[in-house]
């Protein structure tokens, strides 16, 4: 497989991290067994499901040690956790995909990977295209329900803008030329806070070097460097603002790393630059270089730095409070967890794990 194939597929496959009980409807009485990991408002999540997530996304990752692993696993059901009440609004509020946009993010995901190369990687992680599909889906689902739920309803007033201007109007007075700075970071190790969009966190060396490489592939196909920043970057400050750093004064930027220095101050417009190696990385994009001197509102770029950055901040506050509802309204049985809890940190008896299913 073409290596930008082969990214494009991990990229692809990462997506998925959905259950089969996340689409079924509740049942009466949910068996409950030592292979029921978690219960979410009747919906069992199992062992089986957390192991099935974590083989598509731990393909290429550094082998872990029992512990580790197991770790990562209740890390996963977690994220599982909070995908199946996301997915279950989604449903109550109507929201859907239609097969017209799935069709089209599928062809995207599948883009210069031949049907040959698709089928050995399907059978490599022991998916099915159908998996690849309903990944997708829910992946979209998701980003739909917040998209309705939260981004649609932050909104900020001119009267508002012109307070924040006027609060902070010695901010806009630069004594020197300066740099507005966009980034994405992405980490090797796993985030206490992760505030991007999708909940992506690479956790390992290889894990990271794929997610840049999923990244740019975006970000060259055309995506806007926003979107993309708000969806992926590991920076909890700024992927919420899209990965907007503000202005960053030239005698600043002259003080960065000199790969990070020399991003900035030689920059192509429009074009983004990844700086790391799998220690972590940073994909660096200047929007606009600005003169020294007096701005006022009536400046290109004020009221729309003003404006981002207070929307932001204001979608950041509702998404949290969003999620905390959402999970309020819920009864969450969180089995697995209990269990280590009572064993005072022991790995619980397990038992052989089901055969991965091809």
């Amino acid at each position: 497989m073409p290596a930008a194939g082969a990214r494009r597929f991990v990229a692809l496959t990462l997506a998925l991290v959905g259950l089969s009980a996340a689409c079924q409807s509740k049942p009466a009485a949910p068996p409950v067994s030592e292979n029921t990991w978690a219960v979410v408002d009747g919906r069992a999540i199992t062992r089986d499901d957390v192991d099935k997530a974590f083989r598509r996304a731990d393909q290429n990752a550094q082998p872990l040690g029992e512990e580790e692993a197991f770790a990562a696993k209740l890390g996963l059901l977690e994220d599982l956790i909070a995908q199946d009440v996301f997915l279950a609004k989604a449903r109550e509020l109507k929201i859907d995909v239609p097969e017209s946009e799935l069709d089209t993010a599928y062809a995207e995901a599948r883009k210069n990977i031949s049907e040959e190369a698709f089928q050995q990687e399907l059978a490599k992680r022991y998916l099915t295209a159908a998996d690849v599909r309903e990944g997708l889906r829910r992946e979209m689902l998701v980003q739909k329900l917040f998209a309705r739920e939260v981004s649609s309803k932050v909104s900020v007033t001119d009267q508002e803008i012109a307070a924040v201007f006027e609060a902070n109007k010695s901010q806009f007075n630069r004594t020197e030329d300066a740099y507005r700075v966009a980034q994405i970071v992405v980490t090797p190790v796993k985030d206490e806070q992760v505030t991007n969009r999708t909940g992506s966190d690479a956790t390992t060396s290889v894990e990271a070097v794929n997610k840049i490489r999923m990244v740019m592939d975006k970000l060259k196909g055309g995506a806007q460097f926003s979107e993309v920043a708000a969806d992926f970057s590991e920076d909890p400050r700024t992927a919420p603002r899209g990965g907007d750093l503000g202005f960053i004064p030239v005698s600043v930027v002259q003080k960065y790393p000199p790969p990070v220095r020399d991003a900035v101050l030689n920059a192509k417009p429009g074009l983004a630059k990844a700086i790391g190696d799998g220690n972590g990385f940073v994909i660096v994009l200047v929007l606009g270089k600005d003169a020294a001197g007096q701005k006022d509102l009536s400046t290109p770029g004020v009221k729309e730095a003003i404006t981002q950055s207070m929307k932001s901040r204001r979608e950041q506050v509702l998404r949290a409070a969003y999620i905390n509802s959402l999970r309020n309204d819920v009864v969450i049985q969180n089995l697995i967890a209990a269990r280590v809890v009572a064993s005072q940190g022991k790995l619980p008896p397990l038992g052989p794990a089901a055969p991965a299913a091809k």
